[in-house]
């Protein structure tokens, strides 16, 4: 449920991506200088009072709502792109694992070339080490926000796919023997340099961004005071440095005169704060709709990075949708054999089905509701099914079994240091998360960001009455699955008598053996290895211990994973 949720808006993202990059294809780029009113031959006022890139995202790309409660009708090129978008992914999940795979590869690699190639070219940018400096230097009193650990921890859910299933769904294909501590490791140390590396690259082009603003702002300032001075003013609060050339003036010294004099000037005169435009538009689709595209509108050869910017989000989106996509498909094919004999037009329909809801994004309030299922059917939800996972391995079916059955793969046993770190650290603090990001709900009214096109500039609303009941079913479909699978199993059971449990029992008993560590395996008692419906080889459970169960490959299942591999 979770997967299929963040599918809908996720694919939203991809088509805001296709938008974009289709738009790049042309000098200049639309998004550089704002339009001129034929009417009245003037700039047109709702960009002249924002920004050329903001103007281009909220009214041409979007041409969004003043907020959620005005629906508007469809906005036909998002619908096609959102169209295009879907039939891509279906494209490539329609054979399964395998063609999936395949594109991945490319997918997930190409990323890092132009991410290596942003960064090389943005360390030669003016203001490269502002935004480095920014990007480290911490800031202690956001850290009692319960919102900023909220997103952190939504982040570390979407970077290692945590609570969706697709990284379950993938491992499944895994053979019995493979080292899943090795691979854990890895993929938590691949995600974390790359993280920092797409933190360098963004923040270096922010810094970029940011010192052209202020630079811009000091300029034009300089112009009013040399005006001023023009029509006689002498006052004692002049600048000490040369105003007729704003080159020369460094920012430190303009904000120094400023600290010293600002309250003693018009109140045309303004502060330029490097830190405030870093803190502009680093959030959200923001950063990558508005603060990159305008960055990228004053490199040289525009359209080329502005192509190649895209052309990576899109490689990164489309990755991200093919373990989402798992999430859903694979649950659904080996819970249900009739599913699973019809992948084709599974994942077709699912796509369909995944397109015809995904109208309610392409609406023009659309972008207020990517944004409510964001917040509120990915994040909370996420931390509700990592708090079961959690619960359900390390205190059900018990940490010290867990680590058993994986010292049974590796051939070695982990470090006690995880049963811990499974049982407490973790499992307490994401139940900390989420009872503070609940009554955080409780206690203050949900709100979203929307834009005012009289004022040109985005106002925080708070969400009506039927958004709010949206929420909470977003929030409750995530979730309930798992309450009603326990009551669902507990019913049955209690419906088949003593009887149906142990009748049930003999039919696990095909399955598991409890036996004692000292009996010996019977060979013959091994099960002809079976094959599921997508091709995965089924193992077989032996015992290794007096009241475990033990997962442990048949013989056979190890030779034909071995010729396989070969």
């Amino acid at each position: 449920m979770v997967c299929f949720f963040v599918a809908l808006y996720y694919n939203v993202i991809i088509a805001w991506s296709l938008f974009y990059m289709g738009n790049s294809f042309q000098y200049p780029l639309p998004w550089e200088q704002c339009p001129i009113n034929m009417t009245t031959n003037n700039t047109v006022k709702e960009c002249s009072g924002s920004s050329p890139t903001s103007y281009f995202w909220f009214r041409k790309a979007l041409d969004i709502t003043d907020s959620i409660d005005e629906s508007g009708e469809f906005n036909p090129i998002m619908t096609g792109c959102l169209l295009a978008a879907w039939a891509i992914v279906c494209l490539a999940m329609i054979k399964g694992i395998k063609s999936s795979a395949k594109v991945m590869y490319f997918s997930s690699v190409f990323p890092y070339a132009v991410l290596f190639i942003f960064l090389v070219r943005g360390l030669m940018l003016d203001g490269a080490m502002e935004g480095i400096a920014y990007m480290f230097y911490p800031k202690i009193e956001i850290w009692a926000e319960v919102q900023v650990w909220r997103q952190a921890a939504t982040q570390v859910f979407f970077a290692l796919g945590l609570g969706y299933g697709s990284v379950i769904a993938y491992s499944s294909y895994n053979p019995i023997h493979n080292n899943c501590h090795r691979d854990a490791l890895m993929v938590s140390c691949i995600n974390f340099m790359t993280s920092v590396l797409a933190s360098l690259v963004v923040f270096v082009v922010l810094g970029f961004r940011a010192k052209n603003i202020v630079l811009n702002c000091i300029t034009q300032n300089l112009g009013l005071l040399n005006d001023m001075a023009t029509h006689g003013s002498n006052h004692h609060w002049w600048p000490w440095f040369n105003m007729s050339d704003p080159a020369s003036v460094t920012i430190p010294d303009y904000r120094e005169w400023y600290h010293h004099y600002g309250s003693q000037v018009g109140t045309n005169i303004t502060d330029c704060d490097l830190d405030e435009e870093m803190n502009k538009g680093v959030e959200g689709t923001g950063l990558a709709f508005i603060a990159f595209t305008e960055a990228m509108a004053q490199f040289p050869a525009s359209p080329f990075w502005s192509t190649l910017f895209f052309l990576m989000l899109l490689n990164l989106g489309m990755s991200t949708m093919f373990g989402t996509m798992q999430g859903i498909l694979t649950p659904l094919m080996d819970n249900f054999s009739l599913l699973g004999r019809h992948r084709t037009m599974l994942t077709v329909c699912s796509c369909a089905l995944g397109f015809v809801i995904g109208l309610l994004f392409t609406q023009r309030s659309g972008n207020y509701f990517v944004m409510m299922f964001d917040d509120y059917s990915a994040t909370l939800p996420l931390i509700i099914v990592v708090v079961f996972e959690t619960f359900a391995v390390a205190w059900v079916y018990g940490a010290d079994r867990f680590l058993d059955d994986i010292e049974i793969m590796l051939k070695w046993r982990p470090p006690v240091l995880y049963k811990y770190l499974w049982k407490y650290v973790c499992l307490f603090a994401m139940v900390g998360l989420l009872a503070a990001s609940l009554l955080r709900m409780v206690f203050k009214r949900p709100t979203y960001t929307a834009w005012n096109h009289t004022t040109a500039s985005e106002t925080t609303l708070e969400y009506p009455g039927w958004a709010l009941a949206m929420l909470a079913m977003l929030i409750l479909a995530a979730t309930l699955p798992v309450p009603v699978g326990y009551f669902h199993s507990w019913l049955k059971n209690r419906g088949m008598g003593p009887e149906g449990e142990l009748a049930g029992q003999e039919i696990d008993r095909e399955r598991y053996t409890k036996c004692n560590s000292r009996d010996a395996l019977d060979s013959n008692s091994q099960h002809t290895p079976s094959v599921e419906d997508d091709g995965r080889p089924r193992a077989s459970f032996l015992p290794l211990g007096l009241d475990h169960y033990r997962l442990l490959p048949q013989q056979e299942d190890v030779e034909e994973e071995e010729e396989d591999t070969m």
